[in-house]
């Protein structure tokens, strides 16, 4: 073994945890339900679940599905995991059985944790792909009652140890499966390297402090909350409140009962916060960061927050997995001149607008967002194709379209999928939503071209009207034709009950242009 692979300089997720440790102590690390962990017993429960996992038989580089909602249990978890150098693999919990066993199978997954509802999931997976080891993340309690439960080996009072290997940074911490928009779902390979140095970057652009009492109900399995801003404020040495999922009327009350400061939440759930009945701000006034991203924030929506929430300092956040995921932020102080714009990119990340060959375009012009940094990918499980893809060039191509000001402020036009072509001319959809959003009926709105034999994409915007107003379809096209120009405006107004979003909050476009295809 040589010296730089001693631990003495091992910069591993767990390490880096430990600090704090040493550093916080008895403070309050973790809030779930109604227990409480300092940084101390968050610790040693990490340790006795790295030693159950160890005398299970389980070793580095092994990978190990988790496949739950929120808990205190998943975070044990994932750092026991990080503590024995086991791949991580989250896995969202809305999933089918057909779609867990791809994940399963493809990852050579040798263990999987799940919630007890959704043990019918798992136990519908084919022998020949079931994983050899299955258990709970909390099916027993803190007094026992399951032989393989995360919750109970947490809090038991006799626990095997184990041996802490020495980790790598470029050793694989994480696997996260993408959404799998057009092909079957990629594996994002996430070292410990890409972690730490987002870790460091969120805690720089973010302001995260350790004094931030931080309500966490975006799920875990979603690398927006883990890694942006559970794990990077845990670092800080701040307190994670976390919630099985972001009901509007408990986070109100968690933020009210526990004067909480700091939420990160994406557009539809700050929209049903801003539009809850009844909302006092009263309620909600201990906060003063208000984070938002993983889909394009409204300005009709950042204007009644700002409105509702005076004090409040709001964090525009954009990013994908493959970046670990925050790539650029808009301050507070920013917002008041940009309020549309994603900022600018973080320490860590170096970032261009590209047109096809790779060149930079002019202020103003929209190209895709390309990237290098060490928050990337080391690549996409087993698909060494895509990987060369995403990296043409020695750049990492986001997918994501965008143009930037003089100054170097990014504005995201939209995902190359979501612009629409109609009629031979290229439209953002995002440009037309923050058009509807303008009209006083709106409560939320998704535009998406569908197919059409005159136009080729015909722009079809799909509605939901505020409690107790109404809208017709003249009305809105009326009310866009001082706002956009004819061939912007939609040729076609749904209205819905509601759109569909997936379980991190985020509108499924792609689901919307199947059911009205």
């Amino acid at each position: 073994m040589t010296l730089e692979h001693t631990p003495i300089f091992e910069n591993s997720v767990y390490s880096a945890f430990l600090r704090t440790v040493r550093r916080e102590g008895e403070k309050l690390a973790l809030a779930f339900d109604q227990r409480r962990w300092s940084f101390n017993t968050l610790n040693e429960s990490v340790a006795r679940v790295a030693g159950q996992l160890h005398s299970l038989g389980l070793t580095k580089g092994e990978r190990l599905i988790a496949f739950a909602q929120n808990s205190d249990a998943y975070l044990i978890l994932w750092l026991a995991c990080a503590r024995l150098g086991i791949v991580h693999v989250p896995v969202n919990y809305a999933l089918t059985t057909t779609e867990l066993a791809y994940i399963v199978e493809n990852a050579g997954t040798v263990a999987l944790f799940h919630d007890e509802k959704l043990a019918q999931v798992v136990e519908a997976l084919p022998r020949d792909i079931s994983p050899g080891i299955l258990g709970t993340l909390h099916g027993g309690d803190e007094h026992g009652g399951d032989d393989l439960d995360i919750l109970s080996w947490a809090c038991s009072t006799d626990a095997p140890t184990a041996p802490q290997p020495v980790i790598a940074d470029t050793d694989l911490a994480q696997i996260i499966y993408t959404s799998g928009t057009t092909a079957s779902p990629k594996g994002v390979m996430h070292s410990h390297r890409s972690l730490i140095n987002q870790y460091y970057s969120c805690i720089i652009a973010l302001d995260l402090k350790a004094e931030d009492r931080l309500l966490a109900a975006l799920p875990l399995y979603h690398c927006a909350q883990m890694h942006t801003f559970s794990m990077p404020s845990l670092l800080m040495g701040a307190s994670n409140f976390l919630l099985q999922a972001p009901e509007i009327s408990r986070c109100i009350e968690w933020i009210e009962r526990e004067q909480l400061n700091s939420f990160f939440a994406p557009p539809t759930v700050w929209t049903s916060l801003l539009r809850h009945q009844p909302l006092e701000a009263q309620a909600i006034s201990s906060l003063r960061k208000a984070y938002y991203g993983a889909s394009i924030m409204p300005e009709e929506i950042l204007k009644g927050m700002a409105e509702l929430l005076p004090n409040v300092g709001f964090y525009n956040c954009y990013g994908q997995t493959e970046i670990a995921p925050l790539a650029t932020v808009l301050s507070p102080e920013q917002h008041q001149q940009r309020p549309t714009s994603v900022g600018k990119p973080v320490i860590n990340v170096q970032t261009r607008i590209v047109n096809e060959k790779l060149e930079d375009v002019p202020v103003g012009e929209v190209g895709e967002i390309v990237h290098r940094s060490p928050q990337l990918l080391s690549g996409y499980w087993q698909k060494p194709e895509a990987t060369a893809e995403a990296f043409e060039g020695g750049w990492f191509h986001s997918g994501d379209m965008a143009y930037a000001d003089k100054e170097g402020f990014l504005y995201i036009a939209d995902r190359k999928k979501d612009i629409i072509n109609t009629g031979g001319v290229v439209v953002s959809s995002r440009e037309v939503e923050e058009a509807i959003y303008t009209h006083p009926a709106v409560s939320q709105v998704a535009v998406i071209g569908i197919d059409d034999a005159k136009w080729v994409e015909a722009i079809c915007a799909v509605v939901v009207l505020k409690a107790g107003e109404s809208a017709s379809e003249i009305e809105l096209t009326d009310h866009l034709r001082s706002r956009l120009a004819p061939y912007k405006i939609p040729k076609k107004v749904i209205f819905v009950d509601s759109l569909p979003v997936n379980t991190a909050g985020k509108v499924l476009k792609r689901e919307l242009r199947e059911r009205y295809a």
